[in-house]
């Protein structure tokens, strides 16, 4: 969905170490930012979806929009449309839609489908092509560009099968079975509570995983993963099949994968070819066999017709209480904005003063996943300031506290919940100096690497002193030999941003512990020291914390023994009031369970989900948006935007697309809005028919989509979607692909040899 980093820095809202044992320091709740919420809805598990609903999702002017407060109604799918493949909706499917939706449906709706680091992908052959966006194989193309090369900028095509370029790093996942383990987990826990609870969980979680591999015979390939829905009510054993032998197809220049820059995400109309070609290989040098793959929709769809998205959105919070979206609103989410606004200005900085480096390190990315975030993020505490949607929540928890209440056995099980929440928050509170200042202390690309690395070595330091065994520092140590490197020009900006923020939430002449710092320096005098540690130089952090050159005088570890004891308190204040929050919605979750049954969709939780809608267009500040775009409005908006105004790099085209002008059918589709229910990690999502052909790939949201994180609004929230059909038209005429275009239309065979170069059509 939106270029890579809006809805990825939703899944990166928290960041957990925790060390266990004795000797280890006390477990560590590192926030780093973005919330996302979504909401649960009033409605019985007895009652499906109506057709009429066909009709609701049709745009309507915002002018219509409810005012009156006292009749605000909750949308049957206030709680969103992400549907689990542990309980696919078959019957509200076949219902709506008049489709099969049979077990074999859904069981090729999930084969078919991938989830890949950060974003979600598709096989489309079955000789391994993976389609994906742009966005998220930036880092991929960046990886195998060969010295000189600028593939980012270029573009990249593999004209024949040995010219794919092997990447690492990516994994691609298929989910191939799923075991519910509620009432085996449930069992175990039993009425305990507190850190109790929290292991006789862990323990019984870490022997069904045992459990589960050995079942489908310990192959490296297979993964166990938790899957935890409904606040813990629900919990499924997903098992995957993971594949890392992988390569680089294909990918448009980023002027065409991302047409429009800042400037056009989040809107619509919208012109970008947001794509990206993989292929999976058996490790043997040969494409994998994969016979579960969609095959290429010939005809299109067209406005009103029925889509499905199967993909991974990454994090939303709809089932949070009015008291939680409150807090959020007042505190965490500012604290958030905050964040971002000060590294996106670091970065900005960096690009101004060193444009072609910024652009070889890839920083811009960063820059990019900052001010994408900032955009995300504002748009939610907005989504939350608005009354009508605050009210439609609220109702919604009405009608939940009515039914929880509603009978003595209910009251006796469920009541008192969302008072003792709203008590929690309150507390929460009361750490919001601790929210500000500590807030993604290790959040990879937004913090200091120097300063990364300076918090977990500080961390083995102390383990080691305390007597911890070399098994236990390995792993730690090869998570610090992980933190890569930024410039030492960009890293210095990121340690003045932390220390600003010590700065902004406490005072130097107050707390001995920041004073301790500052020792009358600014945050710039402050960085030069801390950037003579060992620690700024990743090639001699490991070997300094393995020959003992690095103990407690190095710079950056005084500076994390300065700030750790304020940062523990906040740390085991803020762990003990989320473990109790915990608990209460994982109550509340068993109370929407019984209640409601599967009829609300759970909250997405970076597995995999398959939701429906419709295409349709949507009304924005009382003007009609028509649901398609065409390859003829991209070549408008680089005459009106690039070509004769300064500054339009953003809508500028390459040569190469110029030159193919006259030989693509301008009428054909590029971008499409739909009624579908997606987040961040949706990027990169197959979107199917309901023959479960691909019709496109999902890249975006529009600006509606942005409370998306606690409601969803099918009248105003849309999908952005590349359209197949541009996709060809694009790979035949403007790249010469005929070797993919081939093997697309074919599904497999030929198509994938070297020799398919110059196969018609």
């Amino acid at each position: 969905m939106t270029p890579a980093m809006l809805r990825k820095i939703r899944s990166c809202h928290a960041f957990a170490l925790s060390l266990g044992a004795p000797w280890a320091s006390k477990h560590a709740v590192l926030l780093a930012g973005i919330a996302w919420v979504v909401g649960s809805a009033g409605v019985s598990a007895q009652i499906t979806p109506p057709r009429s609903d066909r009709e609701a999702t049709t745009p309507i002017p915002a002018a219509t929009r409810v005012q009156s407060l006292d009749t605000v109604e909750v949308g049957r799918f206030d709680g969103g449309r992400m549907w689990t493949f542990d309980r696919p909706p078959a019957d509200y499917f076949r219902s709506e839609y008049a489709i099969s939706a049979d077990s074999a449906w859904f069981r090729t709706a999930r084969l078919g489908a991938l989830r890949i680091p950060n974003c979600s992908a598709s096989l489309i052959s079955g000789d391994g092509l993976v389609l994906t966006n742009h966005h998220c194989a930036r880092k991929f193309v960046s990886q195998v560009s060969a010295p000189g090369e600028q593939l980012l900028e270029m573009g990249f095509y593999a004209e024949t099968l040995e010219d794919e370029r092997e990447v690492t790093g990516f994994a691609a996942e298929q989910l191939i079975a799923i075991r519910d383990i509620t009432r085996d987990v449930e069992g175990a826990i039993g009425g305990r509570t507190g850190p109790e609870r929290r292991e006789r969980m862990n323990e019984k979680i870490a022997d069904i995983t045992e459990d589960l591999i050995d079942d489908f015979g310990k192959d490296d390939a297979i993964s166990v993963e938790i899957v935890t829905l409904y606040g813990g009510a629900h919990r499924a054993a997903y098992v995957f099949r993971k594949y890392t032998d992988v390569k680089l197809v294909m990918t448009p220049e980023v002027q065409v994968g991302f047409f429009g820059g800042d400037a056009d995400n989040f809107n619509f109309p919208r012109y970008n070819l947001d794509v990206a070609l993989f292929r999976l290989y058996d490790g043997e040098g040969v494409p994998l066999q994969t016979p579960d793959y969609f095959r290429w929709s010939a005809e299109g769809i067209e406005a009103g017709d029925a889509v499905f998205v199967v993909g991974n959105p990454g994090s939303t919070h709809r089932a949070q209480t009015i008291a939680q979206l409150t807090f959020r609103r007042e505190v965490e989410d500012l604290k958030t904005l905050d964040f971002l606004n000060r590294r996106a200005q670091a970065f900005q900085e960096f690009l101004d003063a060193f444009p072609v480096q910024a652009r070889e390190d890839d920083i811009e990315n960063d820059w990019f996943g900052a001010v994408n975030a900032i955009k995300a993020t504002t748009g939610v505490i907005e989504g939350l300031e608005d009354q009508v949607l605050m009210a439609r929540k609220a109702a919604a928890e009405m009608e939940l506290q009515a039914a929880m209440t509603a009978t003595p056995e209910l009251r006796e099980r469920f009541g008192g919940l969302m008072e003792r929440l709203a008590r929690i928050q309150d507390e929460k509170r009361e750490l919001d100096t601790g929210f500000g200042a500590f807030l993604g202390l290790t959040a990879g690309g937004f913090e200091s690497s120097t300063l990364h690395r300076a918090f977990l070595a500080f961390q083995i330091l102390n383990a080691r002193q305390a007597g911890a065994p070399a098994s236990f520092l390995e792993p730690m140590l090869a998570q610090v030999d992980s933190i890569g490197s930024v410039p030492p020009v960009l890293d210095g900006l990121l340690i003045e941003a932390r220390v600003q923020e010590f700065l902004d939430y406490f005072d130097p002449a107050e707390d001995r512990w920041l004073g301790s710092i500052m020792r009358g320096r600014t945050a710039k005098g402050v960085a030069a020291v801390l950037q003579r540690s060992i620690l700024a130089d990743s090639a001699t952090t490991v070997d300094g914390l393995r020959t003992g050159r690095l103990d407690s005088n190095d710079p950056a570890i005084r500076f994390v023994s300065f700030y750790a004891p304020e940062y523990s308190r906040f740390q085991d204040g803020l762990s003990a009031l989320l473990n109790r929050e915990e608990e209460i919605e994982s109550s509340l979750g068993k109370a929407r369970l019984q209640l409601y049954g599967w009829a609300v969709s759970p909250d997405a939780t970076f597995s995999p989900r398959i939701s429906d809608g419709v295409v349709a267009g949507y009304y924005q500040d009382g003007e009609a948006i028509e649901p398609f775009t065409t390859l003829a409005g991209l070549f408008e908006r680089y005459r009106a935007l690039g070509r004769d105004q300064d500054g339009g790099e953003a809508w500028l085209l390459p040569e190469r697309w110029l030159a193919a002008e006259s030989g693509l059918d301008l009428s054909t589709p590029l971008n499409f809005t739909s009624t579908l229910d997606i987040a961040g990690g949706n990027s990169g999502s197959p979107v199917l028919n309901a023959d479960l052909e691909i019709v496109g790939v999902v890249f975006d949201g529009n600006l509606a989509s942005l409370p998306g994180d606690f409601i969803f609004l099918p009248e105003s929230n849309r999908a952005i979607t590349v359209d197949a059909r541009a996709i060809l038209a694009v790979l035949d005429v403007v790249y010469g692909a005929d070797r993919i275009t081939a093997e697309i239309r074919a599904g497999s065979g030929a198509a994938v040899t070297s020799e398919a170069a110059g196969v018609s059509h």
